[in-house]
């Protein structure tokens, strides 16, 4: 009414995002609908969270049968769905146990503190965790730290100690800190960085990290809050090696929407939190995991996770063949569902020009083009992906190579 009545309404919201002149009603599988009835193809899934796309039958259904039943009880008592939950991950994953939180920045700061007390432990005075150039784990004071961007941290100083930066997939690098640092205790990666602009990790560098950490008593703790629960075609993206992480983080496409994070943890590590070590109100509550219990049975019984192998393999297939010889296509990279294209400078004006077309992607680190569709796309559905993006790509090219 006070809208219709053209009233100033104050900015009541903080002002911490651009938002897009867009605000969506409803959706349906990989599609939304704004207020005024326009279907977008959703390409972007909410940076990486609704696996199943939108209205998804089976998570809803659930979400609908637990919201009737029983919503919190905290982790004072124990919580039926947070055990069936973890039984699950720990079995995908090859962990031993779970701390359940709300977010992936969340899980992070978790596998840090595991880190802390895994120095400790071993008598280490100020335990530092290796961390990469370009990476992104976070927006609380640790996580920011620990990512690689000047971006996020500007402002928030003074910065958390204990951490030392390598650059992303350098062995040699991460070889010369163990020699020279011996205060080191862990080392935290993401598989493949998105915020940093999917960049892929080189062939064999796991092995070779697993092998470094295993020399020098370290944990390999992996952020898989953007590459996990099928997302590259595996359930974790480390399963496309042989390596075993000591540490995992995952949170995002964990409950289709509803906010689930989880720091998973084998061998010693499991062993480090006691009671009163670590907390949380709201992680793990019987309506996150009802959430995150569908989600999972939709990965493993819908075969999505094959899904996301076939559909993103013509996906970066067909990407590659309309852009691959455009001059301003740096690289198109990817695994699974989970893929960028590099443009040869900023780009930024893609997104609201893919809004314009009804089409929903992200641009990050200034240049690439991400694309994080869900996981339920089907065949037609990523061929119209190619044919609706590709265009945009195409006249930005142009220009930029007219002007």
């Amino acid at each position: 009414m006070i809208k219709e009545l053209g009233i100033a309404m104050p900015n009541t919201v903080m002002s911490t995002y651009n938002r897009l002149p867009v605000s969506f009603s409803h959706g349906e599988g990989v599609w939304l609908v704004d207020e005024q009835d326009k279907r977008y193809l959703d390409a972007i899934s909410g940076i990486g969270v609704n696996a199943l796309g939108h209205a998804h039958p089976k998570l809803t259904r659930r979400i609908q049968e637990q919201a009737g039943e029983l919503l919190h009880s905290s982790n004072l008592y124990g919580v039926k769905n947070q055990q069936a939950l973890a039984d699950v991950l720990c079995s995908l994953s090859g962990m031993d146990n779970v701390f359940f939180c709300n977010s992936g920045a969340e899980g992070n700061e978790a596998a840090l503190k595991l880190a802390r007390l895994y120095g400790h432990k071993r008598d280490i005075t100020r335990p530092t965790v290796v961390v990469m150039e370009g990476a992104f784990h976070g927006r609380t004071l640790a996580t920011l730290t620990a990512s690689g961007s000047r971006k996020v941290q500007a402002g928030f100083e003074p910065l958390v100690n204990g951490f030392t930066r390598a650059p992303f997939g350098d062995i040699k690098a991460l070889e010369n800190i163990a020699k020279n640092n011996h205060d080191v205790c862990a080392v935290l990666l993401e598989p493949i960085q998105g915020e940093g602009g999917i960049n892929l990790l080189p062939e064999g560098f796991l092995e070779q990290l697993r092998a470094l950490c295993d020399k020098n008593q370290w944990l390999l703790m992996l952020d898989e809050v953007q590459t996990g629960n099928g997302r590259t075609g595996k359930y974790f993206a480390y399963q496309h090696s042989s390596v075993m992480p000591d540490v995992v983080v995952t949170a995002k496409g964990l409950g289709g929407g509803i906010p689930i994070g989880a720091c998973l943890a084998r061998g010693e590590a499991a062993e480090l939190f006691k009671p009163g070590n670590h907390g949380t109100t709201f992680g793990g509550n019987p309506l996150a995991c009802a959430a995150g219990l569908a989600v999972v049975d939709s990965l493993q019984n819908d075969k999505l996770i094959d899904n996301s192998a076939q559909r993103g393999q013509q996906l970066l297939d067909g990407l590659k063949e309309r852009l691959g010889k455009l001059s301003g296509v740096v690289a198109i990279r990817g695994q699974g569902l989970m893929i960028g294209i590099e443009l040869a400078g900023a780009c930024g004006e893609l997104v609201q020009q893919g809004l314009d077309a009804g089409l929903l992607i992200n641009v990050t680190s200034d240049k690439v083009v991400r694309l994080l569709p869900p996981l339920i796309i089907n065949q037609q559905e990523v061929q119209q992906l190619i044919d609706n993006l590709c265009p945009l790509i195409e006249n930005w090219v142009a220009q930029r190579n007219a002007a």
